[in-house]
């Protein structure tokens, strides 16, 4: 692999809301384009530096909610530095919570879905001109979230699933907003079959076919990910 943009800083900072949700198979694409990842843990490291980075900052996913500020202040901060750093166009990824946090900065409404997306299936990829931004058509992704949100008005749809409409979007070239799990790695999933397993029983779900799925799926997004990843460096507006 080549790497994408030489413009940027050589380190990815990365929020994390949750211990075994990290970047996954991203983490290597990064390695690979000669780039360093540092971690922020969100409520217990100051958020404001990874926020006021100049460089690609990416917020990952987690189990709480974005409008949970009063179980969860440190959202305020997070929230607050994020609508900063996305008024000054720095290059942004959001992923599943992150990608909540980023259309609640962007004004539009989050809230509790009707009802819980766990498990792989298909996108149905918009049309959008000039665009190979998610090389995803025909691949299954993990869904794993019970809130949802609107599209912001300034924001270019770029997915949806059968049972969200706003699955991914983009303003601009620089800030992405992915609802669903690009960063799943094949080999670490049963820590979130652990780690979530209150969420699972609640939901009903299946454990092994989740398992099972996982083990047929995971890997062929692992390939495609890398590709996400290197078109939105490529294409980054400096």
């Amino acid at each position: 692999m080549a790497i994408s943009n030489t413009t940027l800083p050589k380190t990815i900072y990365a929020i994390q809301h949750l211990a075994f949700e990290d970047l996954g198979t991203l983490e290597d694409t990064f390695y690979e384009l000669g780039y360093r990842v540092r971690y922020f843990e969100a409520g217990v490291d100051n958020l404001k530096p990874a926020l006021e980075f100049e460089g690609l900052t990416i917020i990952l996913g987690g189990p709480i909610g974005v409008y949970e500020t009063e179980d969860y202040p440190f959202l305020n901060d997070e929230i607050k530095y994020l609508e900063q750093r996305i008024a000054k166009n720095l290059p942004t990824i959001g992923i599943c919570l992150g990608a909540q946090l980023i259309a609640h900065a962007l004004g539009a409404k989050v809230y509790p879905g009707h009802q819980k997306e766990i498990g792989w299936s298909k996108l149905r990829l918009s049309l959008v001109k000039n665009n190979p931004l998610l090389p995803l058509a025909n691949h299954e992704v993990l869904h794993w979230h019970g809130d949802s949100f609107d599209l912001p008005v300034t924001a270019e749809l770029l997915a949806s699933s059968s049972i969200y409409t706003n699955q991914a979007f983009r303003v601009g070239q620089n800030i992405l907003a992915l609802q669903f799990h690009l960063e799943v790695a094949a080999e670490y999933m049963e820590k979130w079959l652990i780690g979530h397993t209150s969420e699972l029983r609640q939901a009903g779900l299946n454990i092994p076919q989740l398992r099972a799925d996982n083990e047929k799926y995971a890997p062929q997004l692992e390939l495609q990910a890398p590709l996400v990843i290197e078109h939105y460096l490529k294409n980054f507006d400096q």
